[in-house]
C-alpha cells in the first residue's frame, strides 16, 4: 500500500513538474516582452511613429537636457523622408527600433504583408535600426508574433503609457506617468500620431511639456535607458499579448 502511495505520488509531482515545464515553454517563446524585473533605479522611454521632423527635433533637446537615452520606434516610410533625422537620432546614444512601413494594423493584413512591412523599414532605418519590433496599435495575433520570430524579431510593448493619443493637458500626463513608475518600467510615449489627422490630437507640444515635467520630477531618481540596455539590467518579464483590435483594449 505504502509502495503504491509512494508510486502515485512521485507521478503526481511529475506530471505536475511537466505542465509547468508546459507552460513556461509558450510564454518564453511567444510572450512579448513588457518590462524587466530589477531592483535598479532604471526604466525605458520609447517612441513611437516617427521621425517627425518638427516635433522630434524638439524632443531631443529634452533628451539631452536630462541626459536621457530612449528608443524610437520608426514608420519606415517616416524614417526613409528623413535619413538624417535618423542619423542624429543614432548618433545621440538612442535606440532605433522597427514600427513598420506605414503602421497598419497587422491583424488585419496577411503574413506576407507583414514581413514585408518589417522588411521594408528595416531597410529604411538601416544601418541604424535594431532587431526590435513593436507592432503598430499594439494589435497583435498568435500569427503576427511568429512573423516577428520567424524575422528574429524581439517584440516589445510596455507597462505604462501617457494616453498621449488622446487629448490631455501637460500636467495630466506628467502626473500619470510619475504616480505609475517603477524599477524597470517602459514607457510608452509618441514623438507624432502617424495616422490621426486631427491638428488638435497631432499635436505633440503638450507631451514635450509632459516629458519635461516628469523627467525634472523623476530624472534624479531614475535613469533611462534603451530597450536594449534595459534588458541586460533585469529579468525580462513577457506576457501574452494578443490584441486584435481597438476592442480588445
Amino acid at each position: 500500500m505504502k509502495g503504491q502511495e509512494f508510486i502515485a505520488g512521485t507521478m503526481f509531482r511529475l506530471i505536475r513538474k511537466m505542465y509547468r515545464i508546459w507552460k513556461s515553454i509558450p510564454m518564453h517563446v511567444m510572450g512579448t516582452i513588457t518590462h524587466v524585473s530589477t531592483s535598479d533605479m532604471v526604466a525605458a522611454l520609447t517612441f513611437d511613429d516617427g521621425p517627425d521632423p518638427v516635433f522630434t527635433p524638439l524632443l531631443l533637446v529634452i533628451l539631452e537636457k536630462y541626459n536621457v537615452h530612449a528608443t524610437f520606434f520608426m514608420i519606415g516610410k517616416a524614417a526613409e523622408q528623413h535619413p538624417d533625422l535618423v542619423q542624429k537620432i543614432a548618433q545621440g546614444g538612442h535606440a532605433i527600433g522597427n514600427h513598420s512601413w506605414d503602421h497598419p494594423s497587422f491583424p488585419s493584413i496577411t503574413g506576407r504583408e507583414r514581413r514585408k512591412q518589417i522588411r521594408a523599414s528595416a531597410k529604411a532605418v538601416a544601418p541604424y535600426g535594431q532587431k526590435l519590433f513593436r507592432p503598430p496599435y499594439g494589435h497583435q495575433t498568435v500569427a503576427s508574433r511568429i512573423d516577428a520570430i520567424l524575422l528574429r524579431y524581439k517584440v516589445i510593448a510596455w507597462d505604462m503609457n501617457a494616453c498621449d493619443w488622446e487629448k490631455h493637458d501637460a500636467q495630466w500626463m506628467a502626473n500619470r506617468l510619475i504616480n505609475r513608475l517603477k524599477p524597470g518600467s517602459i514607457i510608452l510615449l509618441h514623438d507624432t500620431l502617424w495616422d490621426i489627422m486631427e491638428k488638435d490630437a497631432k499635436d505633440r507640444v503638450p507631451v514635450l511639456e509632459a516629458l519635461d515635467i516628469f523627467l525634472e520630477k523623476v530624472s534624479r531618481q531614475f535613469r533611462f535607458v534603451t530597450i536594449p540596455e534595459l534588458l541586460r539590467r533585469g529579468r525580462v518579464q513577457k506576457q501574452n499579448w494578443y490584441v486584435k483590435d481597438h476592442n480588445d483594449w
